[in-house]
Formats: C-alpha cells, sequence, structure tokens
C-alpha cells in the first residue's frame, strides 16, 4: 500500500469514527404508530400567540439597564402585574433549527440533524403547528417553512420576508422585526373587512407564531452588548405591546394566551451552538387565560443561582423549565393534541386551574408518555434476539398498570396532590425508559469503535516497525532467507508487502467465519447498515494487524529479553507522552500551549549540550538556534490573548498586513528567484497583501457606517481568494521561492478574515516554522554527507532519493529525531488552531470574519469561509514538514505514520471523554472535543495531498508568455 493508498485509507477509516459518535450518542428519538392525546377537555384559552425572540438572552432580557430601569417596560409589567415568568433551558446544539423543534415539537433532535437542511425539514415529526386547526406565522424563511412542509395538510400557513433582508451589514435589522409586526398588524386589519378570514379566525384551536430575528443577527454582528443589541430588545417589547393591543381590539373575549421566549442565547462573542449558560438560559413569560397570576413571596424560589436578585425579581415567583416543556404547555393552554413525539413534561407551576385539573393534565401526559415508551421498547424487541433481550425494568407491564390505576384512585379519592407526584414519578420512569432503549445499542456501538481505532493504531504501528526499523529488516532477512537467492528478490524497504500480504489459509477462513456470522447476527436484528460498518472495520483492521505479529513479537522481545529498554528510547516516548498530554488539556486550558512552546524554546540548549563543534561549522547557527528560541516565545503569547471576536480590533489587522508588506518587499529583494516571471508573481502577491489590508478597512468602515458590504470589495475578496490559490504553482518549486509564495498567498487571503490579531500570529507561526526548518536541516548534516546544505540547494518538486544519491541512505531507517518531528508537528497544528484566538467549542467561530465576503445570511458558505479560516494555518504547518521531510531526507511515510499514530491516540481520549449527562456545558464541551480532534485528524490527511500538490506541482505557461533572464538568477 503506497502513501497515497493509504491516506485514502486513512480518510475513510476517520469518517467512520467520526460519524459513529452520531450513532452512538446522538440519534433520532423520533418513533411513530402513537395516537394523538389531549392535555385538556375544557381548555381555558381559544388561541395562543407565540413571540420568539431569536438569539435572545436571559440576562439580557431580564436585568435593569445603566439607569436601573427595565429595557422591556411594558413586558415587566406583565411580570409584576399578569403573568409568569422564569428562565428556559435549552440543550446543545443551541441552533435555531433544533431550538425551535423543541419549542413546536416538544422533542430535542439529535446533533446530526442541523447540517440536515434549514429550511427544509428532513424527518417526519408531529408538532403543535401540525395539531392545530390553523396556524399562522411570520418571520425568516430559515425556519417557517419546515413546519409548514412538515404538517399534514394545508392549514399551516407560513409569510416570509426575502432571504435579502438577513444582511449581517445592514444599517438597521430592526426591520427584520418590524416587518413581522407590520405583517400582523396588517393581517387583523384585512380580518375586519374580509369576512371569511374573520369566520376562520374566531374558531378554536388557532396559533399564531411570529418569529423574531433581529436581535439573532444584531448580536452575531454587532455583539450581545452593544447598543444595537439591547435596542433591538426594546423594539420587541414595543411591538409586542402593538400586537396584544391589536388581538385585545379585535376579539374582545380574552380568551388569547400569549407567550414570550427564545430558540437559544448567545456568547459574547457573538455565536451560538454549544452549551454555554449564555447560550441556554432563555427568557420565558406567559399571560393570559389558564396562566397564573403573579405570586408575591419572600424569595423567587429555590435557585442555585442569583439571577432573581441581580434581575430585581426576587419578590416574585420564578416557574423554570426545560425547553420542551413549552409545547405541552400551549398545547394545554388551547385544547390541542399533544405532539406524539413531545418528551416535555407540563409545567403545572405555570397553570391557572385546581390540583386535580392538574393531575389529571399530567396523567394524560405521562400516559402520551408511555405510548412512545411502548413503540420504542416494540422495535428494539423485534429487532433483538429473544435471548439477548434485556427490558427495562421499572416500566414492565404489571408495574405500569399498577402505577396507572393508583393514580386514578388517587384523583378518585380526592388526594390530587398524591396523584401528582405519583404522575412525575411515572412520568420520569417513562422518560428513562425512552433513554434506556434509544441508547440501548451503546456499550455494543462504543466497543466496536474503541477497537477500530485500537486496530487502525495497531496496524499503524506494525506499519511503523515494518518498513522504517531494523526489526522489519531482520524479519524480512528470514524470510528471503526461507527464499534462497534470487535475481528478483525484493529490496529491504519493500519486506512489509511481502511479510503483510502473505496471510495463511486459515487465517482468511478465520476472517471470513468472523465477518460472516456478524453481518448474520445483523441482519437478523435489522440493524441500521452503518452498524456493519462499524463492526466489520474492527475485524478488517485486526486482521491486518495480525499479519505483521512476528514484526510486532521481535519488537516486544528486543525490548524484553535483549538490551533492556534503551533509556533514549525511553525518554523519548515519555516526552512525546508529556507533549501529548499538554495537548490534549489544551482543549481545557490554552494556556498550556504557551508551557509547551516555552519548554520547546529550550530545545537548542538540551539537543547541544557536548555537541556545540556541530554550530561551529555553519556561520548562522547561532542565528538559528536563537532565532529558534524567540520565535517560540514570540508564539507563546498568542494562546495567553483573549478569544477572537470578542472585540474587533481592526487596526491590529491593517498593522500587520502593513508588516508583512514591509518584510515581503525586504524578503523579495534578497532572495534568488528562478525567473523574471516568479519575481513578477511574487510582486502581485505582495500587492494582493497591501490590497486586502485596504479591503479590510474600507469594509470595517463601511460596516460600522452601516452602509453595507460595498460590491468592489466583495468582488476584489472573492478574486483574491481565487488567485491565491494558483499564483504559488506559478512559481519555481526551489523551496525559499515557493513557500515565500505560499505564505504571501496564504496570508493576503487570512488578512480577508481577520478582526484582530489572527494576522500577526500567522507572521509570528511563519517564523517559526522558518527556524525550525533551519533547526532539522542543521541539526541532521553530518561531515562528509551528500544533500541539501540550505535552502537554496533544496528543490521541493525531487524526491529524497533524487535529492541525495546514495539510495540506501535515501530510503534509511526511521530515527529518533522522527519522533521529535512528528510530536512537533502534531504540537504545531494545535497551535495552529487555538493560536489564532480559537476555544475548544463548536462556537468559537466569529461570522464578522467573513464579512468582506458576504454579509447577507448564508449558513453554509459562511461556514466554509470559516472552515477555510482555519484550515489554512494547517495547511502552512503541512507544508512545512514537506519541507523538513526534504531538507531532513527523513521517510515521509515514517512521518506520517508516526502523526497518525498520536493523532488518534488524541482521538481515543477524548471518545472515552464524550458524555450526554451533566451540565449542558459540560456535554457541549465533550462534543465540540471530539469533533474537533477528529475532524482535525481527518483534514490532516486531506492536507497531506494537498500540500504536496501546493510545494510540488507547477504549472508551464506557453513559451510566449514567459520572460526568461539572460541567466539564471540562481543554480536553483
Amino acid at each position: 500500500m503506497n502513501l497515497w493508498q493509504l491516506v485514502t485509507v486513512g480518510v475513510f477509516v476517520h469518517i467512520i469514527l467520526f460519524y459513529s459518535i452520531f450513532d452512538i450518542y446522538f440519534t433520532s428519538p423520533l418513533v411513530h404508530g402513537m395516537t394523538p392525546v389531549t392535555v385538556s377537555k375544557q381548555p381555558p384559552a381559544s388561541r395562543l400567540i407565540l413571540f420568539v425572540a431569536d438569539g435572545l438572552r436571559a440576562d439580557k432580557f431580564f436585568e435593569p439597564d445603566e439607569n436601573r430601569r427595565s429595557r422591556v417596560p411594558y413586558l415587566r409589567r406583565i411580570i409584576e402585574e399578569e403573568g409568569v415568568w422564569g428562565v428556559s433551558h435549552t440543550r446543545v446544539p443551541t441552533e435555531s433549527r433544533p431550538g425551535h423543534v423543541a419549542l413546536i415539537a416538544g422533542f430535542y433532535e439529535d446533533v446530526s440533524a442541523v447540517a440536515k437542511g434549514w429550511k427544509e425539514n428532513p424527518v417526519d415529526f408531529d408538532s403543535v403547528f401540525n395539531q392545530s386547526r390553523h396556524t399562522w406565522s411570520w418571520g425568516s424563511p430559515d425556519i417557517l417553512p419546515m413546519f409548514s412542509k412538515g404538517a399534514s395538510g394545508d392549514h399551516v400557513i407560513t409569510n416570509c420576508y426575502p432571504a435579502e433582508l438577513e444582511d449581517f451589514a445592514s444599517s438597521d435589522m430592526t426591520r427584520l422585526d418590524t416587518w413581522v409586526f407590520d405583517q400582523v398588524k396588517d393581517f387583523f386589519a384585512a380580518a375586519s373587512s374580509n369576512q371569511t378570514l374573520y369566520s376562520v379566525l374566531q374558531q378554536d384551536k388557532i396559533v399564531m407564531f411570529l418569529h423574531l430575528l433581529g436581535i439573532d443577527t444584531h448580536g452575531h454582528s454587532n455583539k450581545p452588548h452593544s447598543k444595537e443589541y439591547l435596542n433591538n430588545i426594546q423594539v420587541v417589547d414595543k411591538g409586542i405591546k402593538d400586537i396584544v393591543s391589536i388581538v385585545n381590539d379585535f376579539y374582545k373575549d380574552k380568551r388569547t394566551v400569549f407567550l414570550l421566549t427564545a430558540d437559544h442565547g448567545m456568547t459574547d462573542w457573538g455565536s451560538h451552538g454549544a452549551g454555554h449558560p449564555q447560550e441556554t438560559l432563555t427568557p420565558f413569560v406567559a399571560w393570559g387565560p389558564g396562566v397564573r397570576k403573579p405570586v408575591v413571596q419572600e424569595h423567587c424560589g429555590n435557585f442555585a443561582d442569583t439571577f432573581c436578585t441581580d434581575w430585581h425579581l426576587d419578590f416574585l415567583r420564578r416557574s423554570d423549565m426545560e425547553q420542551a416543556d413549552i409545547a405541552p404547555l400551549m398545547s394545554y393552554l388551547t385544547g390541542i393534541p399533544l405532539p406524539v413525539n413531545s418528551v416535555g413534561v407540563l409545567p403545572i407551576d405555570v397553570l391557572n386551574a385546581s390540583d386535580s385539573q392538574k393531575a389529571e393534565a399530567l396523567l394524560t401526559n405521562a400516559q402520551q408518555l408511555l405510548a412512545q415508551f411502548h413503540v420504542k421498547m416494540t422495535q428494539i424487541k423485534e429487532r433483538t434476539l429473544s435471548i439477548t433481550f434485556r427490558p427495562f425494568l421499572e416500566l414492565e407491564e404489571e408495574n405500569e398498570v399498577k402505577a396507572l390505576i393508583h393514580i386514578k384512585n388517587l384523583i378518585g379519592i380526592g388526594r390530587p396532590q398524591d396523584a401528582i407526584l405519583e404522575c412525575h414519578k411515572l412520568i420520569q420512569q417513562a422518560l428513562q425508559g425512552l433513554r434506556y432503549y434509544q441508547t440501548y445499542d451503546r456499550l455494543f456501538l462504543g466497543m466496536s469503535i474503541v477497537m477500530g481505532f485500537l486496530g487502525w493504531m495497531s496496524y499503524i504501528l506494525h506499519l511503523v516497525l515494518a518498513e522504517h526499523t531494523s526489526l522489519g529488516h531482520q524479519a524480512f532477512a528470514v524470510f528471503k532467507a526461507g527464499m534462497g537467492s534470487s535475481q528478483n528478490s525484493p529490496k529491504p524497504v519493500e519486506a512489509v508487502s511481502l511479510l503483510s500480504c502473505g496471510g495463511s489459509t486459515v487465517s482468511y477462513g478465520v476472517l471470513v467465519a468472523i465477518c460472516s456470522t456478524t453481518v448474520l447476527l445483523l441482519y437478523v436484528q435489522s440493524l441500521p447498515l452503518m452498524y456493519y460498518v462499524y463492526c466489520l472495520l474492527p475485524a478488517l483492521l485486526w486482521f491486518k494487524s495480525f499479519q505483521g505479529w512476528n514484526v510486532l513479537w521481535s519488537a516486544i522481545k528486543s525490548l524484553l529479553y535483549n538490551n533492556g529498554c534503551p533509556w533514549s528510547l525511553m525518554l523519548s516516548c515519555l516526552c512525546c507522552l508529556a507533549g501529548l498530554e499538554i495537548v490534549v488539556q489544551s482543549f481545557y486550558r490554552r494556556e498550556l500551549l504557551s508551557l509547551g512552546l516555552f519548554a520547546m524554546s529550550a530545545w537548542p540548549l538540551v539537543s547541544y549540550v557536548g555537541t556545540s563543534k556541530r554550530w561551529q561549522s555553519f556561520t548562522t547557527s547561532s542565528l538559528t538556534k536563537w532565532g529558534w528560541s524567540m520565535s517560540c516565545l514570540l508564539v507563546s503569547v498568542f494562546p495567553l490573548l483573549p478569544v477572537v471576536g470578542r472585540n474587533a480590533q481592526y487596526g491590529l489587522v491593517f498593522a500587520s498586513g502593513s508588516l508583512v508588506f514591509i518584510v515581503g518587499i525586504i524578503i523579495l529583494y534578497r532572495v534568488k528567484v528562478s525567473t523574471i516571471l516568479s519575481k513578477c508573481i511574487l510582486a502581485t502577491q505582495l500587492f494582493l497583501v497591501i490590497t486586502s489590508v485596504a479591503v479590510v478597512a474600507v469594509t470595517s468602515w463601511s460596516i460600522s457606517q452601516k452602509l453595507g458590504l460595498p460590491f468592489l470589495c466583495q468582488l476584489t475578496s472573492w478574486v483574491t481568494l481565487g488567485v491565491s490559490i494558483i499564483l504559488p504553482l506559478l512559481t519555481g518549486t526551489c523551496l525559499e521561492e515557493r513557500l515565500l509564495s505560499l505564505g504571501l498567498s496564504f496570508f493576503s487571503t487570512f488578512l480577508l478574515m481577520s478582526i484582530t490579531y489572527e494576522g500577526f500570529f500567522l507572521l509570528s507561526l511563519l517564523i517559526l516554522l522558518y527556524f525550525w526548518m533551519r533547526m532539522e536541516m542543521e541539526m541532521s548534516i553530518s561531515p562528509g554527507q551528500e544533500g541539501p546544505h540550505n535552502f537554496s540547494e533544496v528543490d521541493l518538486s525531487q524526491s529524497v532519493s533524487t535529492v541525495i544519491k546514495d539510495h540506501n541512505q535515501a530510503n534509511r531507517l526511521m530515527q529518533m529525531s522522527d519522533l521529535r518531528r512528528s510530536i512537533f508537528y502534531v504540537f504545531f497544528i494545535i497551535v495552529a488552531f487555538f493560536g489564532t484566538g480559537n476555544i475548544a467549542s463548536i462556537n468559537s467561530f466569529d461570522p464578522s470574519s467573513v464579512y468582506c465576503f458576504l454579509t447577507i445570511f448564508n449558513p453554509f458558505v459562511m461556514g466554509a469561509l470559516m472552515m477555510l479560516k482555519n484550515l489554512l494555518p494547517f495547511l502552512v504547518v503541512t507544508c512545512a514538514l514537506r519541507a523538513v521531510h526534504i531538507c531532513t531526507q527523513t521517510p515521509l511515510r515514517a512521518l506520517f505514520l508516526l502523526v497518525l499514530v498520536m493523532s488518534d491516540f488524541m482521538g481515543l481520549h477524548f471518545f472515552f471523554l464524550v458524555r450526554d449527562h451533566g451540565s449542558w456545558l459540560e456535554i457541549g464541551t465533550t462534543i465540540s472535543h471530539y469533533v474537533i480532534v477528529m475532524a482535525m485528524i481527518t483534514f490532516l490527511l486531506l492536507l497531506t495531498g494537498v500540500s504536496h500538490a501546493l510545494t510540488c506541482w507547477k504549472i508551464t505557461l506557453p513559451s510566449s508568455f514567459v520572460l526568461h533572464k539572460q541567466k539564471r538568477l540562481t543554480n536553483c
């Protein structure tokens, strides 16, 4: 298997390992076949109006302003005089789609549903809208259609504004909300003169949904602490006041109930998606028929937080709830049947009802959840072998029947309080049972994935030992001796292909038997297709690994029985493990990367004790040594800086771009290039760098003045992005020339997506990688050794065997220094991610970083650009590794395999840390860590091929377009 085949297989394996987390931890909770049930036989309200303020944080809504006055005077009066208030607790992922599904359908979509579509409804689920008689909705085209297309019938009517209104650079994004309010006002005005519409509106079980996106849009572009965000909250308060007045004047029957909440909150840096309390805590306010009046008491309730005091609401009872609980609440208030997939629990504390009514409503809620439990249990039981089925013991049929009879008896004899307690107990058992069967296969799948990880790592370790150590050559010598002398006998480096492919008939028979048995067991249980992949992958990987058992066994015997474990190997392994542990812990504390870089700055002092003569053979060796140490210390500053996105500082962007432009001119003057064309290209790239600075300056000013994104700036940004990919391929493949061209191309694109110190970080990282390459090259040079002695002698398009004339030297065995290069590469990759100001969370990316390219909301294009921003430093590091491979005559395959083992060690580490219980901050953090690490490994595999193309490929223009110097400027 050559390197590119290995890369392809590696990508395939890691995509499977990455995707597995969704089947293990985040499967869809949907089941079908239940009959809808109605909670209240005599509903207190005929209609409900739901206001969802997208992206509204609870603290920004409830807290007083700097003048100690409420930002929402109308709703504050409602809270104190008419209705109920509390905090709605959302779940991961805190995105608009799953948030609205939880609110309106009453269940929590699995995480993977976020990527299945925004405007479409990828799964068939029931909702309050679907169960209503009629629903009218106004708002965003990204949210409303998924509920109308999922409804049975045409009774869910949507009114969406054009997508172009969702412009982050707009001068006034409150227009998204005023548009909704104006449309509702026009709707009721039209109903007054339209008898048909008027008659329909007089019916019961009516729902009106107002989706208010302005706050979320302001939060993304201006941040939640901005005056624009806070002013938009006031606009919503006034708009709700107007709508309530219009509705009450239209109906005059006091049978309209109103609810205000949010789908998710927002972080201080203007993003959401993970489990930070700023994202999961949203406001809840309800008033109208069926909702209790405010209850004045000594304290708001038994809560661990200090919100009541902070918000000056400690004298009113507070009613918190889970986000999915709002769906059964809306059903109860309007008499609409509960959504059949709802897992919400009716929050009886907010109801204006007798204890008997509350108990009966909770009993119906319990029966609705038990119906889901039965369907889920039946599905699992039917596809599981009878001898292996493990039922949920707490809800066996006999126990369930007894519990239901007991609750009904308690209600009948006038003990509703006891009935309520028993209902809550039964509801919790039903929810636990649903969770039990939803996670029924978790242990089985988790073991398969762990065995897949270990099998892949074992196979990679086998390749390392067989191909790049003396153990593989010794095994091959034995193999060759058995073959006898032959002119066509393979070379030592080809040993692994023969050793690994020679499985016996018995071993293949065992593999076939295991795979056949696995497929048969999965088939008779009707398990999903991906289960076959998860189970067969470990079998294939361990089979390939066991084919090289002789090499692995030789390695173990060599360490245990020969000379013991060499101290140098032990020390190197300990340092490697310490480095990997720092990398893992840096996902929790970015500052640890600074500690690692500080330790790495002392590398020359440690490496050259007693061998300083090696430094005396080059006039620039001392400069290299001190340059390495100082550049490590320089880069170590960035993980200590605040996270990018909290405050845009475009002055730093201008300064970093200008500095690169000046430094680039100096380097261009001193570096020798192969042709005039290359020099012209490098000059063009320098021009693009300063152009990017100008584009960022104009764009930031225009957006700050509410003038929008200038078309010329947008066009220039996209052209720069496209040209930056092509220009490096037109330059020569001499190391200095090509890497300078790549650095300038990366920098011009990177600047367009920078909002603070990222440009300085990339420049510092480039300097550190330069000195890394110099350190590695100078350390690898031995007296009389053939090969490159400085960068001007290195041609990246040539292989190691071409650079080195001795073929045996080109195919050298792996050395301890290769372990160091691999751990340095992994460490630099992590530094490249965290150094740009990211945190280990899927919500750490600021959409304002792509405003030079687009400002109108487009989650997929924006996401792709933000991903590109994070991949560019990865690509810089990978290109540097390619250069180190050439300069040090290191087998690229050996480096690649070592990096894979280290990366997968991290991936397995984070796999064990993934959890779906505890606080939503902890859950979101562990999910983010695993997703980031596995995506990083997958991208590293792909970037290996991309870096090869960027460093080795060259586009040759027709001779008529190429101007040559009369003499070569260099003998590169």
